[in-house]
């Protein structure tokens, strides 16, 4: 579907949607002002699980029956949720909220990269091998290339995010080849539910008990991650797929940068080095080649 066939409200859901994720790494920095990133991301989860299946209990859209589709959630609340959320929350310690969010647009670069290793009809033409090139220079660009090789905190916390865009990659890959067919509001409710129960035992191992005594402050942010950036988001996400299609959901990815990028000048005082916007802007483009949308527009300009 083209941008031209999207209808106002498919837009502005578009935008909610890229502002509600744009804001969370803020809510992930505030949270972190007060408890761990172990900590930080069970409250993401549990809240947000707790938040869907009080919606499936109203709704009562229909459960799973194979046990093969259960354990699919925990895979996907693995790949989707513990493991991203946490080397985010990771990253945030050292790395600026506008950072990671522009970081974070190289998700969809290694979404097409990895289907093309697993599905036959996810070929890398040439238009996608140049989409995912340049996506991957703006990634390095954004970066540093000399942070890349010196293994400090901030560069380290810098690869983190990057890692975590890469499990969300095979996260996309794992949910076509195991949850075909099944209801969104159950996927999203059943991969949280799968991420609590890997992220509860570890956090108590390694941070104790889950810590419910906390400001004000931290609970609003916890309260906005969990229930607005990652309950409501996914509804959100489906919605807008369903309505638009996968190509039109990548402009979400163009969104978030530059809220998380306001948000954290406005709230926090973050200033980016000039190399972040450029690394920003070769992402976005990286992303609209992927969608064929720079490649049509280029061609719609030289044939004019």
């Amino acid at each position: 579907m083209n941008t031209t066939n999207m209808s106002a409200s498919t837009w502005g859901l578009l935008f909610a949607l890229g502002t509600i994720w744009g804001a969370s790494f803020l809510g992930v920095r505030i949270i972190l002002d007060e408890i761990s990133v172990f900590q930080a991301v069970v409250h993401r989860v549990i809240w947000g699980a707790l938040a869907l299946w009080i919606l499936i209990a109203i709704r009562r859209p229909p459960l799973p029956q194979n046990p093969r589709i259960w354990g699919a959630f925990l895979v996907m609340g693995l790949l989707n949720n513990a493991i991203p959320f946490s080397l985010l929350t990771f990253g945030q310690l050292t790395v600026e909220t506008g950072l990671t969010g522009i970081l974070n647009a190289a998700t969809a670069i290694w979404g097409v990269l990895i289907a093309a290793l697993v599905f036959a009809d996810e070929r890398l033409t040439r238009n996608r091998i140049f989409g995912v090139t340049v996506g991957f220079i703006g990634v390095a660009t954004a970066i540093g290339v000399s942070s890349i090789f010196s293994f400090d905190a901030r560069s380290i916390a810098q690869l983190a995010i990057v890692a975590a865009t890469i499990s969300y990659g095979c996260a996309g890959s794992w949910a076509r080849a195991t949850l075909k067919g099944v209801s969104p509001l159950v996927s999203s409710a059943g991969m949280l539910t799968g991420a609590a129960l890997i992220m509860l035992p570890i956090t108590l191992v390694l941070d104790g008990p889950l810590p419910f005594t906390l400001e004000p402050r931290t609970w609003g942010a916890i309260a906005y991650v969990s229930l607005a950036s990652t309950a409501l988001a996914y509804l959100l996400y489906y919605r807008i797929l369903a309505r638009a299609g996968a190509g039109n959901v990548l402009l979400v990815t163009l969104l978030v940068a530059p809220v998380a990028i306001l948000l954290g000048a406005l709230t926090r005082g973050e200033a980016l080095p000039p190399s972040a916007y450029a690394g920003f802007a070769l992402l976005a483009l990286g992303l609209l080649i992927l969608d064929g949308r720079a490649g049509h527009a280029l061609r719609k300009y030289l044939t004019a």
